[in-house]
């Protein structure tokens, strides 16, 4: 029974491996150290475990002492994120809302009630949940919004400390090869050992700067995109809901929807119904 009742939930979620994330690493660094070879130089050049040491250690501390161990344990979490993609398809989640808002218009929201444990994204769940429940539309409304906005406030704090890797990472990296000068200096009297101690150096620099730039800066961008798709995503359930409640029209749900769906920023909400008041005209008309 357990089965039969798992395969009858809905599935608007799917994840899958981030290509471009993956891609996007071996291109940075495939092109780097192309570059290198090209200009007669090799792999083993700007390969030394000590300036990576100096570099990912003196990231990790100053990082660790910038952020709470909450956002830090929430950003370990979100790497995830960077490198696959959890999907909401919006046309899946259209339709499912079009036949709870067909069944409660035929037989009043309460009949939804048996449908709630088929639903397998909690979000829409939640909210269709206070709906049967009887709960105020703009407290619905409130409640929901409180739980996108806090969604939005944690991706932000794992961003953070992505951003602040980003940023502490190339100084690391100089302090680095500050450090392998010094050693350098020590040796003076080789003045072939001292050129090459010199470019040995520098590599924890390019260690601090590529991190940077191939990785936390990337990835803080990634979480961030990451959240915003979501985020539009169950608006769009949000007010597909609010029209169940309200009781309108199947068809002018599927118009409004349809409308939010192809709207970007703030201006999505404002043409969805825009959209579905010239329907509803239209129906009126007719």
């Amino acid at each position: 029974m357990a089965d039969k009742k798992a395969e009858g939930k809905s599935n608007l979620r799917a994840s899958r491996p981030d290509i471009a994330s993956i891609l996007g690493i071996l291109v940075a660094v495939g092109g780097i150290i192309g570059g290198l070879v090209m200009e007669g130089g090799k792999v083993s050049d700007v390969t030394q475990v000590t300036a990576a040491i100096v570099v990912l250690g003196g990231t990790l501390g100053a990082v660790m002492i910038t952020s709470p161990m909450q956002a830090l344990i929430g950003a370990a979490k979100s790497l995830k994120k960077v490198f696959f993609e959890e999907i909401i398809d919006p046309h899946a989640a259209v339709e499912e809302i079009i036949r709870y808002a067909t069944k409660a218009r035929k037989n009043s929201i309460i009949s939804l009630e048996e449908d709630l444990d088929k639903i397998a994204d909690p979000f829409l769940r939640k909210a269709l949940s206070l709906a049967v429940d009887g709960t105020d539309l703009q407290e619905l409304r409130t409640m929901m919004e409180l739980e996108l906005t806090q969604a939005e406030k944690h991706a932000e704090s794992d961003a953070k400390v992505f951003e602040a890797a980003g940023g502490y990472s190339p100084t690391i990296g100089i302090i680095g090869a500050v450090m392998g000068l010094i050693q350098v200096m020590k040796h003076l009297e080789n003045i072939e050992e001292v050129g090459r101690g010199i470019a040995v150096a520098f590599v924890a620099t390019v260690y601090g700067v590529a991190v940077a730039n191939l990785f936390f800066l990337p990835a803080a961008s990634k979480i961030k995109a990451r959240i915003h798709n979501d985020v539009s995503a169950k608006e769009l359930m949000l007010e597909g809901v609010i029209s169940i409640v309200e009781g309108m029209n199947p068809k002018l749900i599927r118009v409004k929807l349809e409308a939010f769906l192809h709207e970007k920023g703030g201006a999505k909400k404002a043409k969805a119904g825009s959209a579905a008041a010239e329907a509803g005209q239209a129906v009126t008309a007719g």
